[in-house]
């Protein structure tokens, strides 16, 4: 998990850098958008999956049923992991805003004058908000064919809002490619947090027994 941390932050990195310096990754980029963007109806709705209207809803009910569950359950803060999710989901505006007003990019041609595109809002909100849903969820499921299928919903939504965002011209393909990276290492930190809480909580959970000793 550190090494994908590490490549994940080097690879925001690396694409700020080309960003901010327009060197021939972000020209490659702006030449590929040129080919992808043919702004519709569909690509629109599926930017929208990004947005907060959808994606913070969805994250809201899994915090409250997870933590209803934790509670029922009778577990040892019950409360912490949608709290860590709650606080991750905050964080995102508190990093994205500030990078975005630094970095100041313009966006595709369709998009008109203005900054303030790199990196993706909508990547970064459609990331956290379903990644972290998933993550809670997990601890929960049974099966293995489930975990995989909430996690296929989960790559799924994000890979139709990443299509859409480029596809309507909302954003530059690094844009996304950006929030991906520096997003998916937040979902790797909430991962080690939960990991660690979950097994405190197991430990001090007493075990109910069975029969007479």
């Amino acid at each position: 998990m550190p090494l994908l941390l590490g490549l994940l932050a080097l690879g925001f990195l690396l694409i700020t850098w080309q960003v901010v310096t327009g060197g021939p990754l972000a020209g490659l980029d702006e030449r590929l958008s040129g080919t992808l963007v043919h702004p519709d109806r569909f690509s629109e709705l599926l930017a929208d999956l990004g947005g907060v209207q959808v994606a913070v809803p969805v994250l809201a009910v899994a915090l409250g049923y997870v933590a209803w569950h934790r509670r029922a359950a009778g577990l040892d803060r019950w409360w912490l992991p949608s709290a860590a999710a709650a606080v991750l989901m905050a964080l995102v505006p508190a990093l994205v805003v500030p990078l975005k007003e630094l970095v100041a990019r313009p966006g595709p041609p369709v998009m008109g004058p203005g900054t303030g595109f790199y990196p993706s809002g909508h990547t970064a909100t459609a990331v956290v908000a379903y990644g972290a849903a998933a993550l809670l969820l997990l601890p929960l499921l049974r099966t293995a064919i489930t975990r995989r299928l909430v996690w296929s919903v989960c790559l799924t939504v994000n890979a139709c809002v990443a299509y859409g965002l480029v596809r309507r011209g909302y954003h530059w393909p690094l844009d996304v490619a950006a929030s991906w990276c520096l997003c998916a290492a937040l979902l790797g930190f909430l991962w080690l947090f939960l990991s660690r809480s979950t097994r405190r909580s197991s430990a001090r959970t007493p075990t109910r027994r069975t029969g007479p000793s």
